[in-house]
C-alpha cells in the first residue's frame, strides 16, 4: 500500500536560527517534492521563543520551548491526518535525554528515554500517536559528515538560546566522556535499554486527556496550557521557581 510522507517544520519564532533553518526546510520541500506545512509558536499559542525570553530571561527558557514543541508536533501531526510522527534524534540526543532523566530523578521516564518507538494504546483507552527515531544508533557527527559527502542541503547551527540549558551542560558531560571512552554515548543508550519499569506498587501518572486544549496528559491541565497560562498572566518566572 506504501504510505504518503509530509514535512512538518515548527517555527518557534528564534530570530536569526529558525527563520533560516526554515529555508533548508523550503529548499528540500522543492527537491523531494514533498507537501510542507509550518506550524508557528505564535500561531498556536500567541507567543514566540523571543517574547518568551523577554519576559523570562535566558534562564530554562528551554524548558517552555520543549514543551511547545512537543504539542506543536501532535497539534501539526492531527491537522496532517497522519498516524506517525518520525523525529530526526539521533544517538546523541538519546544518551542526552536517558542522562538527563537520570540527574533529574524522572524515574518513569527512564525506561522510554532511548525508545525507538514511543507511544501506544495506553491507559484508559486513550491513544498515544506514535513518534518513530529511526536514527537512534547514528551518531550526529555521522548524520553531518553523510549530508556533507552527499552535497545535501543542511542547516547544522545551534539554537541561539542552547548554551544556556541543562542539555547544553549534559552534552559537554557527554563529550567530556567520549575522551575517555570513546563508546561512551551508545554505552549509556544500552544501559537504559536495560532498566526495568518502574515498581508496580509505586503510583505511575495515568494518561488523561488534557481538560483546556483536549491533548494527551498526565494531569488534568497538561504542562503546555500551565506555561502558557503563566505567560499570559505575567508568571512565568514564579511557575519556575516553584517547579525548580
Amino acid at each position: 500500500m506504501g504510505c504518503h510522507l509530509y514535512l512538518l517544520s515548527i517555527d518557534e519564532g528564534i530570530k536569526g536560527y529558525r527563520d533560516d533553518s526554515l529555508e533548508t526546510v523550503k529548499q528540500n520541500q522543492i527537491t523531494y517534492d514533498l507537501d510542507l506545512k509550518i506550524l508557528s509558536y505564535k500561531e498556536l499559542f500567541n507567543w514566540s521563543m523571543d517574547e518568551v525570553v523577554a519576559q523570562i530571561g535566558l534562564n530554562n527558557n528551554c524548558t517552555y520551548c520543549g514543551v511547545f514543541r512537543r504539542q506543536a508536533l501532535d497539534r501539526g501531526a492531527i491537522q496532517l491526518g497522519v498516524d506517525k510522527i518520525i523525529t530526526g534524534h539521533n544517538a546523541d540526543d538519546m544518551a542526552e535525554t536517558f542522562l538527563m532523566n537520570l540527574l533529574r530523578g524522572d524515574i518513569f521516564r527512564l525506561p522510554k528515554s532511548t525508545a525507538i518507538i514511543t507511544g501506544d494504546d495506553g491507559d484508559n483507552g486513550i491513544a498515544t500517536l506514535p513518534r518513530c527515531k529511526p536514527f537512534k544508533y547514528t551518531y550526529e557527527k555521522e548524520i553531518v559528515m553523510y549530508a556533507h559527502y552527499k552535497k545535501l542541503i543542511y542547516f547544522s547551527t545551534e539554537c541561539t538560546y542552547s548554551p544556556n540549558a541543562f542539555r547544553g551542560h549534559v552534552r559537554e558531560l557527554i563529550k567530556n566522556l567520549e575522551a575517555i571512552r570513546p563508546s561512551a554515548v551508545i554505552d549509556l543508550i544500552h544501559s537504559c535499554e536495560q532498566l526495568d519499569a518502574p515498581n508496580q506498587n509505586q503510583k505511575i501518572p495515568q494518561k488523561q486527556l488534557c481538560q483546556k486544549c483536549n491533548l494527551l496528559s498526565s494531569n488534568k491541565i497538561c504542562k503546555a496550557c500551565t506555561l502558557l497560562e503563566s505567560l499570559n498572566q505575567g508568571r512565568a518566572k514564579q511557575i519556575l521557581q516553584i517547579q525548580e
